[in-house]
């Protein structure tokens, strides 16, 4: 993974782009990945870690009312993270993501099943994830690595359309 993690850093580097992050079910394992590359300080303003809706509310500042009518695992949801750490962190691009990583019956959640929303130069992707893996981490870092390269894609597009 470090291999594409390094071309997502250079890109950057070399586009003098900023990212920031906004996570919950990955619970800053993106930004984690990130800061292990060397000189990322000049790309990577910082991240929050919003795992609980409160986290969400307070912190990325969605609207409670987002989380009540779609769900705490919801595109819209993930949107509104996405442009909540946007603003607090104004950098070029943003990454968010919200998912389960294991079944809650009680709730009906079913387990790997995340969203993650990219913002891009004031453009907005945001992507369905689904993880085959059945252990809470390994679908944690499967949307890690996800997560990740929906980010390098859509940059590698955004570059040859300009």
């Amino acid at each position: 993974m470090k291999t594409f993690i390094n071309d997502i850093v250079s890109f950057l580097m070399e586009k003098h782009l900023t990212i920031s992050t906004c996570e919950s079910v990955t619970g800053g394992m993106i930004g984690s990945n990130l800061v292990n590359i060397s000189g990322v300080s000049r790309v990577y303003l910082g991240g929050l870690i919003t795992y609980s809706n409160q986290a969400k509310i307070e912190l990325a500042k969605v609207n409670a009312q987002t989380i009540t009518k779609y769900g705490p695992v919801s595109q819209a949801v993930s949107l509104e993270m996405a442009q909540g750490v946007l603003k607090k962190f104004k950098t070029d691009i943003t990454l968010s993501i919200t998912g389960y990583a294991e079944s809650n019956d009680a709730e009906h959640m079913t387990y790997g099943l995340a969203y993650v929303t990219i913002i891009l130069i004031d453009k907005a992707y945001t992507y369905k994830l689904s993880s085959s893996e059945k252990e809470r981490n390994a679908i944690r870092i499967d949307f890690t690595y996800q997560a990740l390269n929906k980010l390098l894609i859509l940059l590698n597009s955004t570059a040859k359309t300009k």
